[in-house]
């Protein structure tokens, strides 16, 4: 039997991943009820070769869509500049107003 530790991570990463490309939060929801959709129908695989060939593939899916450049919490060490889903600043100075 696989290990649930080793499923509940696949899961974790996978719900981690789908944050990584979506936008929006509203977005990754139905991302996220899809990979539960997923996970949940083979829930009953009791097959300890069907286990890993599932638990394998599934790894194979998280390195084929890694993103290029996760998002990671700006007080993260290597941290993203900006908080997520917030416009960047406005870096320029404002001009120069003579009365």
């Amino acid at each position: 039997m696989a290990s649930k530790a080793a499923v509940l991570s696949l899961y974790r990463r996978s719900l981690k991943l789908s944050l990584d490309w979506a936008v929006h939060r509203y977005i990754w929801r139905g991302q996220a009820l899809y990979i539960r959709s997923l996970f949940e129908a083979n829930k009953h695989v009791t097959e300890p070769r069907q286990q890993r060939i599932l638990l394998q593939e599934t790894e194979n899916l998280l390195e084929k869509w890694k993103h290029p450049d996760p998002y990671r919490p700006p007080t993260a060490p290597g941290g993203s500049k900006y908080e997520r889903n917030l416009p960047a600043p406005i870096l320029d100075a404002p001009p120069h107003m003579t009365l």
